[in-house]
């Protein structure tokens, strides 16, 4: 059997409940997904400040998930917070669900547009893609200016979502679309319908990919940069 925890770095439980949905609709049997809520930080993420104060929260998962014998992890937020941290604490893979949604994206066309969701984090979608060497592939990075906890309570947020990907198509001539929120997971597969064009969800597309890496026997390698942390005594407060 095979555990992977899908980690909400924002302290929201319905948020982490619906990721966990979507995560666990596209394993296999023999596969145990959890999804797990950050015990610390924000209730969403939508800026640097957000991001800063949700790392903690997503290390002290890891370290939780290290004791009880977790096999490998999903960081559930588009900006990946605190991924080359967790790469460092966990044995086992861990996959950021921007990382895993553009490179799947760079498998299935000439290039993909990114639809995220307030203006402000349009920068950090695209120094990921930078990041990850997926320039090239990347063609545009738009926003659909709903707030993250929004895109669960807004009766219209699948279609204001949907008409932001159908411009980000037709303005980038982009022969794919990156949901950039682990809150739009959900809208896959009705929006790829209605643009007629493959549309990625990095939820399920980190899940996949961490299954593999599972399945291979693979793990980040503890050779230099991601080895174990030195010890050293830390100032928590509180």
């Amino acid at each position: 059997m095979t555990r992977i925890w899908v980690i909400n770095p924002n302290t929201t439980e319905a948020m982490t409940a619906a990721i966990e949905r979507s995560a666990r609709a596209v394993v296999a049997p023999g596969t145990v997904v959890t999804g797990v809520t950050s015990e610390i930080g924000p209730a969403s993420i939508e800026s640097h400040y957000d991001e800063a104060l949700s790392v903690p929260g997503v290390l002290r998962a890891i370290e939780r998930g290290e004791r009880e014998g977790v096999d490998g992890y999903v960081i559930a937020c588009f900006g990946d917070p605190g991924l080359d941290a967790a790469r460092e604490a966990a044995a086992g893979p861990v996959i950021g669900i921007a990382e895993a949604a553009m490179h799947t994206a760079s498998h299935l066309g000439r290039g993909f547009s990114v639809v995220t969701t307030l203006a402000r984090t349009i920068g950090r979608a695209e120094d990921l893609a930078n990041h990850y060497g997926m320039q090239r592939f990347c063609r545009g990075v738009h926003a659909c200016d709903i707030p993250v906890l929004d895109l669960d309570t807004d009766p219209d947020a699948r279609k204001i979502v949907t008409e932001a990907c159908r411009e980000a198509v037709e303005s980038d001539g982009s022969d794919v679309v990156v949901l950039g929120c682990a809150g739009m997971a959900s809208m896959c597969a009705p929006i790829s319908a209605e643009l007629g064009v493959p549309v990625v969800d990095g939820v399920t597309a980190a899940t996949l990919t961490v299954r593999s890496l599972v399945a291979m026997g693979l793990g980040t390698s503890k050779r230099g940069e991601f080895a174990a942390p030195l010890p050293k005594d830390y100032l928590t407060g509180g």
